[in-house]
Formats: structure tokens, C-alpha cells, sequence
């Protein structure tokens, strides 16, 4: 539990998270943003002026010894995940980490070692690799007496709350779940190394429907029996379909080039009790951010649309109708019919992720979007990509209790 009266926030990093998280800090009433760190002073100082955050730190280091931080949130790329998470907990703070909990990034290979290496390297080692990190990241959290809090969104965002509640509501059980993230691609050039991403579609946004898909079968468990529902079994493909055969490089709307990572993932789950779950991810969709769920139950249906939704359409002969207004995540255009966004913070579960973290840490509640979860959907994911490779379905529990 937090002893001050207002959880006091270290923010790691001044990149696109970072203000994500800069904007949602802010609403929370119970928090605040304490301090900011991030390899680049300039970019810490030019953060801390936006944001009015009264400290600017050298590093993490330096965050650390400070007795004026709570928790520490980590809005840095993957390969620091673990390294961070430990120091920070061995430091007495608790720690927030963005999904991937962690990736596989070469981590145990020579520093030498080229992109190809890292990118080549055996699916199941890189399975064996990643969740020895996260393991490790659980227990320095456990051993430090502090919460690792597992940023996934979609778990708070408001229709999830809302469908949680009406799944419990009915008792139901889940049968079958689909959902995916997708949009027309990053273009940015570590999205496609896989030293920096530990991957392609599959975690970097199919890492939103597994967590959420667990986190159904967790809740639907212990609600019926005591006890989780747990992944069986993994079974995947992955693509890259900007590179189609006969598809001309002009023609190509979205992202290409990804070389070394798919540009498309789907993983089918699945769970002990005989229930399925098919996530995907893809960086091939043109129309703006599309991330929704689709849950079949015993007695009833829902469908989840995080983005887009139709809280508000609008209609523009021509993109220069509304200018440089922002629409949504990754659109092109605001001609034609569209769907601006009223609170994409809110409705993507980023704002209520920080309320419920902040009240989580102050009470001394374990969260419900925790370190375990992360470990869970790194197995599941790293499981995909074995599979992807290998052409099989892959025991879940194969590997299960190796690495304690």
C-alpha cells in the first residue's frame, strides 16, 4: 500500500506512450505525475514543460533514490522491460509495464549478433527466453513486496467493464471468443526489426485480444468454480501480405516492406475447459484503428467495438473540409463518412486503467491487470509463434513450471 495521500507517478520515457499516459495521469484525481525520465534529457525537459511535471531526472537510476516517487511507469521499449522492472522493485517501487510484458530480443545472444540472428533464431528458445524474463519480472515484484501492474487498456475500458458485468450478471459461459487490433501499418523502421519488437502483429497488437481473452476465462473461473481458465493449447499463422505475388509496390495502400516480422497474426486458443478464443492482429486494414470482441456465451452474445464506434459520425466532401482536426488513430483521411473520436483515452481504456492502478496502489488491492496476466500472454504469444514455424498445435503446458 501507498502511504502518501496522492500516488506520485515516475514516468519512464517522453514518446507516444508516455503522453498517452501524460493525458490520462492528469484526470486521475487520486495521482499525479512526479517525475520524468527518459534517455534524452531534451525530450524529459520538453515533456515535463507540456505535461507541468515538477521533476526532470537523469535516469532511472536517479528516479529511484528518490523517496518523492510511488510507482514507477514504464513507457519504454521492450528490451528494457525487465531490466527496468527489477531495479525498480528491488528500489521498494511499484511498477506499471506496457504491454508485451516482455519479448524476445536477442537478449541471449552476443552483443554481436546481427538483426538476422536475432530474427532467425529458434521459436522455442525464443518461447524458453521471453517467459524466463517475465517470470523473473513476476518474482522481483513478489520478493520486493510491490505490485507489477500489466498495462493492458482494453481490461478497463468501458464497454469491457460493461460486458464483465453482464457475462457475471448471467453467469455465463464463454464458448468462443474473436477479436483482433489491426490498422494500416506502423512506419516506423524498428517496427519492422524484430531486435526491437520481439515480433510483428501478433504482440505488438494481437497482445490486446489475448490479455483480454484471459482475462474473460480467468474471471469466468474463479466466478464459477474457484479456480482459472487456462490455455490448453496454441495453434498459428503469420504473414506478410503487403508482399501478395503479383501486387504491385504502387498499388499498396498500407505499410509494407516488414522483411524480418509479419504483417499479420492469427492464433487460435485453446482453454482447459474445451472453449476456443482466435485472436489476430494486422497491420494490413486501411480505415483507421479497428480493435473490437466479439463473445459467444451459453445464453447470451456481445460485441465489444473499441474502435471505431458511433458516438459520433461525421461527413466531409473532401479532407480539406476539417483540416488537421484529429479524427481517430491512424486514418488517413476525414473525407467521406468517418468516425471521430470523442475521448479515444476513455474509450480505449487507457484513463480508466490509470484510475483503477492508482486506486489499486493506494488501497493495497492486487489489480486485476497483473504481472501474472502479462506472463500468460507472453507464453500465448510465443506459443503462436512457434507454432506459426513449426506447422503444429503447441501444448501450452509443454513448458509449464520448467523455468521456476
Amino acid at each position: 500500500m501507498v502511504t502518501s495521500a496522492q500516488l506520485r507517478v515516475g514516468i519512464v520515457g517522453a514518446g507516444f506512450l508516455a503522453e498517452t499516459r501524460a493525458r490520462c495521469w492528469k484526470q486521475v484525481v487520486s495521482a499525479g505525475i512526479a517525475g520524468v525520465a527518459s534517455r534524452r534529457r531534451e525530450r524529459a525537459e520538453d515533456y515535463a514543460q507540456r505535461f507541468d511535471v515538477p521533476a526532470v531526472f537523469e535516469d532511472l537510476d536517479a528516479m529511484l533514490a528518490s523517496p518523492a516517487i510511488d510507482v514507477v511507469d514504464l513507457c519504454v521499449p521492450n528490451s528494457l522491460h525487465r531490466e527496468m522492472a527489477e531495479a525498480a522493485a528491488g528500489a521498494g517501487k511499484h511498477v506499471i509495464c506496457t504491454k508485451p510484458l516482455t519479448a524476445y530480443t536477442g537478449q541471449d545472444l552476443p552483443e554481436d549478433a546481427s538483426d538476422a540472428d536475432v530474427a532467425g533464431r529458434d521459436r522455442g528458445e525464443m518461447l524458453r527466453v521471453a517467459e524466463a524474463d517475465a517470470r523473473a519480472m513476476v518474482n522481483a515484484a513478489k520478493h520486493a513486496g510491490v505490485q507489477l501492474l500489466y498495462g493492458e487498456n482494453w481490461i478497463y475500458a468501458p464497454a469491457f467493464r460493461r460486458a464483465l458485468g453482464l457475462l457475471k450478471k448471467a453467469d455465463s459461459v464463454l464458448l468462443e471468443m474473436r477479436g483482433g487490433e489491426c490498422h494500416s501499418g506502423s512506419h516506423s523502421p524498428y517496427s519492422r526489426v524484430w531486435r526491437h519488437t520481439g515480433g510483428g502483429a501478433l504482440i505488438r497488437l494481437a497482445a490486446h485480444p489475448v490479455g483480454a481473452m484471459l482475462h474473460l476465462k480467468r474471471a469466468e473461473g474463479l466466478r464459477r468454480s474457484g479456480k482459472p481458465v487456462r490455455p490448453a493449447w496454441v495453434s498459428a499463422e503469420t504473414a506478410d501480405l503487403s508482399a501478395v505475388a503479383g501486387l504491385p509496390a504502387d498499388e499498396l495502400r498500407v505499410a509494407g516492406e516488414w522483411g524480418e516480422v509479419e504483417n499479420w497474426g492469427c492464433a487460435v486458443i485453446g482453454f482447459d475447459d474445451g472453449s476456443r478464443a482466435v485472436a489476430w492482429g494486422g497491420d494490413h486494414v486501411l480505415g483507421g484503428m479497428e480493435s473490437g470482441l466479439d463473445l459467444f456465451a451459453s445464453n447470451c452474445r456481445l460485441r465489444l467495438s473499441l474502435s471505431p464506434n458511433d458516438m459520433l459520425s461525421a461527413y466531409a466532401p473532401d479532407e480539406r473540409v476539417f483540416d488537421d482536426a484529429y479524427i481517430m488513430e491512424k486514418i488517413d483521411s476525414g473525407a467521406g463518412w468517418t468516425t471521430p473520436m470523442p475521448d479515444e483515452d476513455w474509450t480505449s481504456g487507457q484513463l480508466g486503467m490509470c484510475q483503477a492502478f492508482a486506486a489499486n496502489l493506494l488501497d493495497g488491492v492486487a489489480a486485476e491487470s497483473d504481472g501474472e496476466l502479462g506472463l500468460e500472454v507472453v507464453r500465448v504469444l510465443y506459443s503462436a509463434y512457434v507454432s506459426a514455424v513449426e506447422g503444429r498445435r503447441v501444448d501450452y503446458e509443454t513448458n509449464q513450471g520448467v523455468l521456476e
